[in-house]
């Protein structure tokens, strides 16, 4: 992780640094100047969410991008792939969605996109980053070579037509009931028109944001309220969004939650069944449930794993010629329509397969019987390395007896946050006892090593 930038661009808490109009500003600089080339205007495109911090950011960035000679597309609410697809579209030399995705209203962030659609490799943000902080010098516009802004004012309906020619040709959704829960995010507004252009009778929610109730006990976060509506109204499913609408969860007629893993082999099964499928298998995280994996070994696919974080999965997808990924929080990368994540997008495939094998969504969408799986947070005393705990040898041993208990039953994960003083354990088994007495043994080694490490240093 850079000083800025961590697995999924910069985040944090508004007005506090680094999310403050000054950093900010510098950012835009930065990343300007470093997309800025060749003899024609450059172009920077700016999209949002409904945060109320969005109000300080947005300036804030345009005058950033303004300074360094960039003109400036605005774009206002957009879901983060929609950014991502004007980037494209409009040629543009750099894309730019501010949002902190599935958190709450008071914290904001910033993801960046290259010409090409897609985020910027750790590479290119450290070059970025070096440039926010003085060691690389900022190319500043003469007075007579500022750029401008402007507003897109058809942005919406450009993203709804994208997002519509993705679903086959042929098919309709007439006859489907869809609750649709938008978290008062970025797609409030174009998520029920695509549904309901696409022949849907569409009951909306999380569809009224007034700064502060984004992700508030809605979305795909908090389906609660979506379920409910989902019975209530004998709808065939729900589609509940996150704040920026590049991932999602779906709600079966039941009202049962199906997560990205089990979107992911629904996708990649009937894909593979029509010979659409790319790369032989699908691209996850290290957090992905093993009985994916499993069943995606009995199709004769592989699961390949990475890093945590959409954009590791989209460069290994890139590498390996893989047009399915995602992460098991509903991110869904579906490389022959976008760029990154998308769950409008994976939504419309989803309901592509229902039509096609005339069945409900609770008989479609569980296709493998998860293993049991927990997540333990460890917080860290303050200041206390997160490599130097790991290194332990009390912590190290720990590791070895989970995994010698866990054995070919299950897995076990260690993660250090990237913005947080935690470490997370995750593991996952058949025995739920076996699995608990494994990540117990290694959180009561991180708690002890934490404090010997506080006390040294």
């Amino acid at each position: 992780m850079g000083k800025y930038f961590g697995t999924d661009g910069m985040r944090g808490r508004a007005n506090i640094e680094p999310m403050t109009p000054q950093t900010v500003l510098k950012v835009g600089m930065a990343a300007g100047s470093h997309f800025s080339n060749g003899e024609h205007r450059n172009l920077a495109v700016i999209g949002k969410d409904t945060r109320l911090s969005g109000y300080m950011l947005e300036p804030a960035l345009t005058a950033g991008f303004i300074a360094v000679g960039m003109d400036v597309v605005l774009v206002g609410p957009m879901p983060t792939p929609g950014v991502a697809m004007l980037t494209r579209s409009l040629r543009a030399d750099l894309g730019v969605m501010i949002s902190a995705s599935h958190n709450p209203y008071e914290d904001n962030g910033i993801k960046l996109f290259g010409p090409d659609g897609y985020k910027l490799s750790d590479a290119v943000e450290a070059e970025i980053e070096a440039k926010i902080d003085g060691i690389v010098p900022i190319n500043m516009a003469a007075a007579d070579q500022l750029g401008h802004a402007r507003r897109l004012e058809d942005a919406r309906g450009r993203y709804i037509e994208f997002v519509k020619n993705t679903f086959p040709r042929g098919l309709t959704l007439d006859g489907f009931t869809i609750a649709v829960d938008c978290a008062h995010g970025a797609s409030y507004r174009v998520a029920p028109l695509v549904l309901r252009e696409l022949g849907a009778r569409v009951i909306e929610l999380g569809v009224q944001p007034d700064g502060f109730n984004i992700n508030k006990n809605c979305g795909s976060t908090d389906p609660r309220g979506l379920r409910q509506v989902v019975i209530d109204n004998r709808a065939d499913l729900g589609i509940a969004l996150d704040g920026d609408a590049d991932r999602l969860v779906i709600l079966d007629e039941n009202g049962i939650v199906l997560d990205g893993d089990q979107l992911m082999a629904v996708i990649a099964a009937y894909w593979h069944r029509i010979g659409k499928l790319k790369g032989g298998g699908v691209v996850a995280t290290v957090m992905s449930n093993l009985g994916l994996e499993r069943y995606l070994g009995g199709l004769g696919l592989t699961l390949e794993r990475t890093a945590v974080g959409d954009r590791y999965v989209v460069e290994h997808m890139r590498r390996g010629g893989f047009n399915v990924g995602g992460e098991q929080s509903g991110h869904m990368v579906l490389a022959d329509f976008a760029t990154t994540g998308d769950g409008l997008i994976a939504a419309l495939q989803i309901l592509a397969v229902l039509i096609e094998e005339r069945r409900p969504m609770s008989n479609v969408g569980r296709v493998f019987k998860a293993l049991p799986q927990t997540l333990k947070n460890v917080r860290l005393g303050e200041g206390v390395s997160r490599a130097g705990v790991l290194e332990s040898a009390e912590v190290k041993n720990a590791v070895q007896a989970a995994e010698a208990l866990l054995g070919k039953i299950g897995r076990l994960l260690l993660r250090p946050s990237g913005t947080e003083p935690l470490i997370r354990v995750m593991a996952e088994c058949e025995d739920t006892k076996v699995m608990d007495e494994a990540v117990a043994g290694i959180v009561a080694a991180l708690e002890r090593a934490s404090r010997v490490t506080a006390a040294a240093e």
